[in-house]
């Protein structure tokens, strides 16, 4: 990775260079990550005060209601934790007769929060500070408020009309009527009092005590299956990681049931096509990728469930050498294909990134999944409730179809590099379906393409949308994309802030020092803090 690369892209900004870093996309978030290092803390303790402080300084994208996941280099080896949360016991398949698809919004969409789950396991693990120091900055904005900034207030006027006649949901995050404004003040007297009993029970409060209770009572008020019972029965697992090399690095992810595998069947496609004899910003190599990552998506989208339920197509067939090398031989080199599911042999998000001087490295995501998620806030708290449900298939022969106390589909995914076993880039690139494909394009173009990790962030971005649509931000030449309409491509031109259209992503490489540079998204109101 050149740090002295020309910077050819619209930000020019350059990457932040550090002993520790934190990398969130909302600058208060980072401070508090920021804050917990200069008190003796580790990367741990950053990353975990940045991720409780955001479902308060960016609550169009994750809360306390959220699921989260994490990959964690610990100075020695690479751990990946899965703090999702599972169906109620009482979501049968017959609870939802009479209809063709899990709803988007209410309580029939929530299943159990896990990122609360998260914080604890990650702070018992390998944080160094007291579990309660972690919460001091945002129970701090929660009681004296903060400005929102400019681009999570405009997802939060979007939001408003979508989510107001939701449970909860006004009194909660709609003061006087309306979503507050860039600039303007928030406060959250609620959520100070149930991020301040999470931190004083260690997450008992949520699970088993008071907050669940809340919890119980408003579902039962609204006629939903969610029971004291279905939080008690939670617990986050410690997973570890899924990966896919190529040359001399390798991508890890979570294992299923996230997309992250999508990311790792695209790679390995790849290396069995010429695009290592093409620049970046060529539009074959784009080509390449998308249509590598159009195959992955069919497979994933058709196979991908909770892990325990993979019974027919596994992981290991996914990711199997043999099956990627045929995979690839579908990819036309000068034209689109609207490909079909492949046949394995049987067997509204918030990203950051934190690492210290010690060496450890954190990759870490939480959301709620669809910006609010649910829509349903939980009075007197300000839990916001996920809506991870709506992952769940209908369709009896899906290995994702909908069972009490199983895991959906999860679009959130963390991802982290390593090179001939040592840690190189914790990095996500949060916004939905883009996430699996962004991890494809940055890993691309730090790894093959040797840009530094802010060019990586601020070059154009592409999403294939199903069939041939491809959407394609507004920074790309029109002479590329002039070229991948040519190859058959559907291409439709967004806005790089198009809501989460193109994601948002936060990176941070280790470099030969043994220091870091960091990169972060210019389509978010985030930044990178370092000391």
């Amino acid at each position: 990775m050149d740090l002295r690369a020309h910077h050819h892209y619209p930000s020019r900004r350059s990457a932040l260079v550090a002993r520790n870093i934190v990398s969130t996309s909302q600058p208060l978030a980072a401070q508090a990550g920021l804050a917990m290092l200069a008190r003796g803390g580790n990367a741990v303790d950053a990353a975990l005060a940045a991720a409780i402080t955001l479902p308060l300084v960016e609550p169009t994208g994750n809360g306390i209601g959220s699921d989260a996941f994490c990959i964690l280099w610990d100075g020695t080896e690479l751990h990946g934790l899965n703090a999702s949360g599972r169906a109620p016991a009482g979501w049968t398949p017959e609870y939802f007769a009479g209809q063709d698809a899990i709803p988007m919004l209410g309580w029939d969409s929530v299943t159990v929060p896990g990122a609360v789950s998260g914080w604890v396991a990650l702070s018992e693990r390998f944080g160094k500070l007291p579990f309660e120091t972690l919460f001091e900055p945002a129970i701090d904005y929660a009681q004296n408020g903060f400005p929102v900034s400019p681009v999570i207030a405009k997802l939060w006027a979007l939001a408003g009309a979508r989510f107001g006649d939701q449970p909860g949901f006004a009194e909660a995050f709609l003061p006087d009527g309306r979503a507050p404004t860039a600039g303007e003040i928030f406060r959250s007297p609620d959520m100070a009092r149930t991020l301040q009993l999470i931190a004083e029970s260690r997450g008992q409060a949520f699970y088993q005590g008071a907050l669940a209770e809340k919890i119980e009572a408003f579902a039962k008020n609204h006629g939903a299956a969610m029971r004291a019972s279905d939080l008690a029965a939670h617990q986050a697992d410690w997973c570890g990681t899924i990966d896919q090399g190529f040359d001399d690095v390798t991508l890890h992810e979570i294992p299923p049931n996230g997309q992250g595998i999508a990311g790792l069947m695209a790679l390995g496609m790849l290396d069995h096509t010429p695009i290592r004899d093409l620049d970046a910003d060529d539009p074959l190599a784009m080509h390449l990728q998308i249509e590598a990552m159009k195959l992955a998506l069919k497979d994933t989208e058709a196979y991908v469930g909770d892990l325990d339920h993979m019974t027919h197509v596994t992981p290991d067939a996914m990711l199997d050498p043999g099956y990627l090398q045929e995979r690839a031989k579908f990819i036309q080199p000068d034209r689109a294909t609207d490909f079909a599911t492949g046949t394995p042999a049987a067997r509204g998000t918030v990203y950051l990134t934190a690492a210290d001087a010690s060496g450890m490295m954190v990759s870490f995501i939480q959301s709620n999944y669809a910006g609010f998620g649910s829509g349903v806030v939980v009075p007197g708290t300000g839990i916001s409730l996920q809506n991870r449900g709506a992952g769940f298939s209908l369709d009896p022969r899906s290995q994702n179809v909908v069972a009490p106390g199983k895991r959906p589909f999860h679009t959130i995914i963390p991802a982290f590099l390593t090179r001939h076993g040592q840690p190189l880039m914790s990095f996500g690139v949060m916004g939905g379906p883009m996430q699996a494909q962004g991890h494809l394009q940055m890993t691309l173009r730090t790894q093959l393409w040797d840009q530094d990790v802010q060019m990586a962030v601020d070059a154009p971005r592409w999403r294939v949308t199903g069939g041939l649509g491809l959407a394609c931000e507004t920074t790309l030449p029109d002479a590329t994309l002039q070229k991948l309409s040519d190859m058959g491509h559907l291409v439709d031109v967004e806005e790089p802030d198009s809501a989460f259209g193109f994601g948002g992503a936060q990176i941070i490489a280790r470099l030969e020092n043994g220091t870091y540079a960091a990169g972060s998204d210019p389509r978010k109101d985030g930044q990178a803090v370092g000391l």
